[in-house]
């Protein structure tokens, strides 16, 4: 297992494979195994990175320091540290969201976002929005971590012929640091870079389940906001799309990476 001391938090990554730099971003109260359907699919071609975010997986939880701008920054010195060369940046749910700052910060750093199942912000701005962020937050902060893994098992993996990836979703769930997790699910509520988008100036692919958490015309709109980007849409499939739909969600994401990487043509849109 490799390790990097990085911004005061001994962090774990992977690195694999050969080619163009993929970065591969985790959602929240997971790890870099989120990704273990797409490794197949992008070794062949790609140098493939996958980080433990600081709270997550076999990464240190300290006891401060959580925020989308701390998670974006330890990213950053991340790819100085290991001298990648415009990465092309994959992020899924709170993984995404880290994407969009770092892209935000530094326009200059990535080669491509992929954005799934996710946005630029967290902030509730309908009375429904508000109900189901106050929700989120009060079932994470009296219920027990068995309960919570339960529930969202269930939610993103509800077909009888996905017991295996429930049980497996479950008892990595269990393996998650309480009070890092919610250090981490309190740093998303209310963050948001939707006002910085027109700063992003690489190609962005933004992938959106049929039945993710936040409808599919949410993430339309701010896609018209970004200059090179384009919504892709993968029916059947809830919040692990690179999970539960991984086929279609990996031709999808490979071609992108093709258009987007260094031996694509200039101007070339995506």
């Amino acid at each position: 297992m490799a390790y990097l001391q990085l911004n005061g938090c001994n962090l774990h990554y992977t690195d694999q494979g050969e080619g163009e730099p993929v970065l591969l971003i985790h959602g929240l109260g997971s790890s870099e195994r989120d990704w273990e359907y797409q490794l197949p699919a992008l070794l062949p071609g790609y140098r493939v990175l996958c980080l433990d975010m600081r709270g997550h997986g076999k990464s240190e939880k300290p006891k401060g320091g959580y925020s989308v701008k701390t998670f974006a920054e330890d990213c950053l010195a991340f790819i100085a540290f290991m001298q990648l060369s415009k990465p092309h940046i994959v992020g899924i749910s709170m993984g995404g969201m880290i994407a969009f700052q770092l892209a935000t910060d530094r326009p200059d750093v990535p080669a491509s976002l992929t954005i799934v199942n996710s946005g630029p912000e967290l902030i509730p701005r309908h009375p429904r929005e508000y109900l189901l962020v106050a929700q989120r937050l009060f079932f994470a902060h009296v219920l027990p971590l068995s309960a919570i893994a339960k529930g969202l098992a269930k939610t993103l993996f509800p077909k009888s012929e996905q017991q295996d990836i429930r049980e497996t979703f479950e008892s990595r769930w269990l393996e998650n640091d309480r009070r890092a997790y919610l250090a981490s699910l309190r740093a998303l509520v209310g963050w948001g870079v939707t006002d910085k988008l027109d700063r992003i100036i690489c190609p962005v692919l933004v992938i959106s389940a049929d039945k993710d958490y936040t409808p599919v015309e949410k993430k339309r709109e701010y896609v018209s906001r970004l200059g090179d980007a384009r919504l892709e849409v993968i029916e059947d499939s809830r919040h692990g799309t690179p999970i539960d739909q991984a086929d279609k969600f990996n031709a999808l994401l490979l071609d992108f990476l093709a258009q987007s990487g260094s031996a694509a043509p200039a101007g070339n849109a995506s």
